[in-house]
């Protein structure tokens, strides 16, 4: 069977994610309602591993959790199998240690919730994995492509990590994700050449002292005064020794330090996070801050110890693949589809991959039009359910379609709201 020209293969890629688009919500619920941590995702990794299978493929279980499946017919060697791109779509599977209240009749009661979002994550990548099977075997395009439902990327080191390890890129040129984004209504997609999140780095510092009597600070190391000092210098001095347009941002989350109101103590810790939108000055600030931090409390006779516990690079989204995303959105949705999204200082070990192979992560918008825009990582989050279907075919099409010719506002198939 010939290959469709791109407006008819979009327009069946619109009419086949809206056809799986009821099931796909069940699947979600299911998910959703039954989440799972970090590297405990097995029944997670069964639940989408046995739709690829009733479907006829051959999904197979990375360590511990997590799964990747190659769309090609039984029996063929598919990263051998010569096609035009060899394409990965990434899904991550893990849900947060964080109590539901949204209300919903799905609604998680075992302490986890899919506050991210990551069950619409693997619901899409499930289904663009369905359409795109379809069309592999139906022969209307030539294309390679992978489905990665990665485990852990809500804890440092993530799951991206041991998916690469595991040779999940190996023979494969470009990888995409989308991520929720209850800023964006429905219908819509966020996208942003370069940078688009952050690095993200875990920073604790100890500092010890001899401790003594408040009423004698000259006698002890004053371990409260130095955790003081480095709460409030350490952010300004990075500041002033790196970049700003690089977007380093040091804040504190946690401090503990003694427990009497007369009495200095002996041992004190604060805990953060240190972000940069710049892989060169993320380096250098990993560099720098120790220094930094030795030269604040020089003055007051305590000793310190400084751990930073390497994170997740920045995701910097290549120009041509936010090009091949932005066409595919265009067409399957509408010309105004396509909007630019902000910086994030939050984190996402996609990052990884893109160390590795090209590739784009986009904001898949998930607020109702008119609506409330819930947060991240909040208990009551809660999405419109249609952006499934969104994202089932920006997903198909980033795969299948050819990429931008500068047609692409003509005629698009319109994936309908409501």
């Amino acid at each position: 069977m010939p290959a469709l020209d791109d407006t008819d293969l979009a327009t069946l890629i619109a009419e086949r994610a809206a056809a799986l688009e009821p099931e796909l919500i069940e699947i979600r619920r299911d998910i959703h309602q039954h989440p799972e941590g970090a590297r405990m995702e097995h029944r997670t990794t069964e639940v989408v591993a046995a739709r690829l299978e009733r479907s006829g493929l051959e999904p197979r279980r990375l360590e511990g959790t997590g799964l990747i499946c190659d769309l090609a017919p039984t029996g063929v060697d598919h990263i051998a199998a010569r096609t035009k791109r060899r394409v990965i779509l990434r899904a991550d599977l893990d849900a947060l240690p964080l109590t539901e209240t949204s209300g919903l009749s799905f609604a998680s009661t075992n302490g986890y919730s899919h506050a991210c979002g990551h069950d619409v994550h693997t619901a899409v990548v499930l289904g663009a994995g369905l359409v795109l099977a379809d069309l592999v075997r139906e022969g209307k395009i030539d294309v390679s492509v992978r489905l990665l439902f990665q485990p852990a990327e809500e804890v440092q080191p993530g799951g991206a990590n041991d998916a690469i390890a595991a040779g999940v890129l190996e023979g494969y040129d470009e990888v995409y994700a989308l991520h929720c984004d209850p800023k964006i209504d429905v219908g819509s997609i966020g996208s942003r050449i370069g940078p688009i999140t952050s690095a993200s780095d875990t920073v604790t510092v100890t500092i010890a002292g001899d401790g003594g009597h408040t009423s004698r600070p000259h006698l002890a190391g004053d371990v409260v005064f130095a955790l003081g000092q480095v709460i409030t210098q350490a952010p300004s001095v990075l500041g002033r020794r790196i970049d700003p347009r690089a977007g380093v941002n040091l804040t504190w989350g946690a401090v503990e330090a003694g427990k009497a109101a007369n009495a200095i103590p002996s041992r004190g810790m604060v805990t953060g996070t240190l972000r940069c939108l710049d892989e060169n000055a993320w380096q250098q600030a990993e560099e720098l801050l120790e220094e930094v931090i030795a030269q604040i409390v020089a003055p007051y006779g305590v000793d310190i110890e400084v751990e930073i516990t390497r994170g997740v690079p920045p995701v910097v989204n290549d120009e041509p693949n936010v090009a091949r995303l932005d066409d595919a959105a265009r067409r399957l949705f509408g010309p105004q589809s396509v909007v630019l999204t902000e910086q994030s200082l939050g984190g996402e070990d996609f990052g990884w991959y893109l160390q590795h192979v090209d590739g784009a992560m986009a904001r898949l918008g998930v607020r109702t039009p008119g609506g409330r825009s819930y947060d991240l990582h909040q208990s009551d989050f809660v999405v419109d359910e249609r952006a499934i279907r969104y994202g089932v075919g920006l997903l198909s099409g980033i795969a299948a379609l050819a990429g931008p010719t500068g047609s692409a506002s003509a005629g698009p198939a319109q994936i309908p709201v409501g």
